[in-house]
C-alpha cells in the first residue's frame, strides 16, 4: 500500500499515466494525492478529469487556481481563453458531471496518521492547522452552495492581502482562495504579494517565499506538500515541505513522490513541441 503524491498535471495525461506505471500504481491498494491544477495548458485535460474521477476513493485532490478558473468559465462568469486548452471539456457531453464533481473537491487535505497536509499553493504562515482547515472549509461550503457562481465571479483580484479574523463576506473568501491556490511570496509582516512569480533567487529583498517564514504547522510535526510554483523546480524548501510542481505543461517534467520511502519518480514532457 503506497501513498503517491503528484504535482500539477495540467492536462498532461500521458505523462501522468506513465508515472503511475513506473510506481506500479494499483487503485485497489494505493492512494494518489494530487496537488491541484489537473487542467489547462496541457493537451489532454478532459482525459485527466475523467480518469481521476473514475478512481473514486483511491485519490485525494485539492483544487488549484486553474481548476477554479475552469469552473468560472463553465459557470459563465468569465470567458474561456484559447491558451488554456480546455475547450474539449467545455464541449464534452459529460461536462456537467465532470465539473460538478470538480466543484465539490476540497482546498486542503489533512491526514493525521501520515502527518501530512496538502494544498495547491501552500499555507499562510500566520495560520495554524486548525485555522487553515476552517478557512478552506468556508470556501468549500460556498462552492457547493447555490451561490457558488457568485464566489467564482468575485474571486478574481489581489486584495485583501492581509490576514485578519474579522474579514467578512466575499473579500474573506477571496483572501482564502488566493492564499490556498495562488500564493507564492509574502512581505515581512506576512501580507501576500500576488505579483511576483519567479524563483526565489530572483525575488526582490522585501519578499520571502511563504515557506521561509516560521511555520506553525511544521512545528507540530506535520509535513506540507504543494504544487503551483513551477519555477522552484521542486527544490529550495526547508525540511518537511515538499514542492511537487516541476512544470510539465511548460516543457519540464511531472514529478511524483512515494511518501513511505520518499522516493521520487519523474517523467519528461511528451508534448514539448507544442509548448507555447
Amino acid at each position: 500500500m503506497s501513498t503517491l503524491l503528484i504535482g500539477d498535471i495540467h492536462g498532461c495525461y500521458k505523462e501522468f499515466r506513465a508515472l503511475l506505471r513506473q510506481a506500479e500504481f494499483n487503485p485497489l491498494h494505493d492512494t494518489l494525492w494530487l496537488t491541484g491544477d489537473l487542467v489547462a495548458r496541457g493537451p489532454d485535460s478532459i482525459e485527466v478529469l475523467r480518469y481521476v474521477k473514475s478512481l473514486g476513493n483511491s485519490v485525494r485532490i485539492v483544487l488549484g487556481n486553474h481548476d477554479l478558473h475552469l469552473l468560472a468559465v463553465h459557470s459563465g462568469v468569465i470567458s474561456n481563453q484559447i491558451r488554456d486548452k480546455t475547450a474539449k471539456i467545455l464541449e464534452a457531453p459529460d461536462v456537467d458531471i465532470l465539473l460538478n464533481w470538480l466543484r465539490c473537491q476540497p482546498l486542503i487535505q489533512i491526514d493525521s496518521a501520515l502527518k501530512l497536509v496538502m494544498t495547491h499553493a501552500g499555507i499562510n504562515p500566520q495560520w495554524d492547522l486548525e485555522t487553515a482547515h476552517l478557512c478552506a472549509k468556508e470556501v468549500e461550503a460556498a462552492l457547493v452552495s447555490d451561490r457558488y457562481f457568485i464566489v467564482l465571479k468575485t474571486m478574481y483580484g489581489d486584495l485583501p492581502n492581509k490576514w485578519a479574523q474579522d474579514l467578512t463576506g466575499l473579500s474573506r473568501l477571496r483572501f482564502f482562495i488566493n492564499t490556498l491556490t495562488r500564493m507564492r511570496y509574502c512581505f515581512s509582516g506576512g501580507d501576500l504579494d500576488m505579483i511576483f512569480k519567479d524563483s526565489p533567487r530572483m525575488a526582490p529583498s522585501e519578499l520571502k517565499p511563504w515557506f521561509n517564514f516560521p511555520n506553525k504547522i511544521i512545528n507540530t510535526g506535520y509535513s506540507i506538500t504543494f504544487g503551483h510554483w513551477a519555477s522552484l523546480e521542486g527544490q529550495g524548501t526547508p525540511p518537511l515541505i515538499y514542492p511537487l510542481d516541476t512544470g510539465c505543461c511548460w516543457g519540464g517534467k511531472l514529478t511524483m513522490l512515494r511518501w513511505e520511502d520518499k522516493k521520487y519518480f519523474t517523467h519528461s514532457c511528451l508534448h514539448i513541441k507544442d509548448v507555447k
